[in-house]
């Protein structure tokens, strides 16, 4: 019997972290959508705009598909940048640093032969001088401390993203490395940004919503694989791609497990709420349940069934929402055991009155 384990992992560490970090971050990110929560309506046309985006995406031109997911992640790693561009000296020194490195390493990589002939001089070039954007950026904020949010600070992580992408997509450092590390990323900056938006009441409905969608466009229609298809044959992050662990062969090839950004965005979700509603403890709980069946449900496509695509929604509110309806009974009975035990005081607290 095949199983693996690295994927779980992975949905497991994201998840935790993004819930974390979301929870820490949340009142600087509320400014930035103006402390809005969405509404019963809100999530329903959430989901219909999802489920009408799904089923489209395979007609549309490939550089139109192109050029939106690009804006979108380009506009949120700003936003989120933004945000926190009102750094202190040591963290901006950190940060800056990140990206001189990252910039020269790019370019060096071109310079000696990962790049094609024809855009190796360019790509040297064009990484060099990010590089060098990102050192004066690192000068400037050294001599002009302030408490303000900087746009040329938060313009560094959509430049180099872009720039990696239009040099390097093609290359082997893109898929699987550089795919995955920005898959990683969105995903978790996803969780943290849109987790503001929703409410204890609100999730359920989008959960429900959501799941019900994923199923049919997965097993009935078959939408939701030509689409991921499509928009992961353009290099796009918007899913991640791991080995699973142990290996598996197919035809002298490891296999390799796929997992989309929506998937993380919605386990994230559940898992913000439920600490926001119960605590650390049941959350962390719940965070591990959902890993452990969706590790259970990829059975299913690692040994011969009749199934070739997971619906990941499914197993991920399924282990969800056993630890949710425990905790809540728990505290449901707990509530009537305090009530009970109070009212013999009550009563005779009355009675003396009287």
């Amino acid at each position: 019997m095949y199983f693996d384990i690295l994927m779980p992992a992975i949905l497991f560490i994201v998840t935790l972290v993004a819930m974390f970090m979301g929870n820490r971050t949340e009142a600087k990110l509320k400014s930035t959508v103006e402390e809005r929560e969405l509404r019963n309506r809100d999530v329903a046309l959430l989901v219909a705009m999802i489920t009408v985006a799904v089923s489209i995406v395979v007609f549309i031109p490939s550089l139109a598909i192109m050029a939106v997911f690009l804006f979108s992640y380009s506009s949120l790693l700003f936003t989120v940048s933004y945000a926190f561009s009102d750094m202190k000296k040591k963290r901006m020194t950190l940060y800056c640093g990140v990206f001189v490195v990252a910039s020269i390493l790019a370019g060096a990589a071109g310079f000696f032969g990962v790049l094609p002939a024809n855009l190796k001089v360019i790509g040297t070039l064009v990484f060099a001088g990010l590089a060098f954007c990102a050192f004066s950026v690192w000068i400037y904020t050294q001599q002009n401390v302030d408490a303000k949010q900087k746009w040329y600070v938060a313009a560094l992580s959509p430049a180099l993203f872009l720039l990696l992408f239009f040099f390097y997509s093609g290359t082997p450092i893109w898929f699987p490395y550089l795919l995955d590390v920005y898959g990683l990323i969105f995903a978790f900056l996803i969780v943290i940004y849109l987790s503001t938006l929703f409410t204890w009441k609100t999730v359920f409905i989008f959960a429900g919503f959501l799941t019900l969608m994923d199923i049919i466009l997965v097993w009935v229609t078959g939408t939701m694989v030509q689409a991921a298809n499509a928009v992961s044959g353009l290099g796009l992050p918007v899913l991640v791609a791991f080995p699973t662990i142990p290996f598996i062969t197919v035809e002298g090839s490891i296999l390799i497990l796929r997992l989309g950004l929506g998937d993380f965005f919605f386990a994230g979700i559940l898992a913000t709420q439920t600490l926001k509603k119960f605590g650390r403890k049941t959350a962390v709980v719940s965070v591990l349940t959902m890993s452990v069946s969706f590790g259970l449900f990829e059975l299913l496509l690692l040994n011969p069934t009749a199934f070739h695509a997971l619906p990941a929604t499914l197993p991920i509110i399924l282990g969800w929402l056993p630890t949710v309806a425990a905790k809540m009974l728990s505290e449901r009975k707990q509530k009537t055991v305090a009530k009970l035990e109070n009212t013999p005081s009550e009563s005779l607290s009355a009675q003396v009155h009287l």
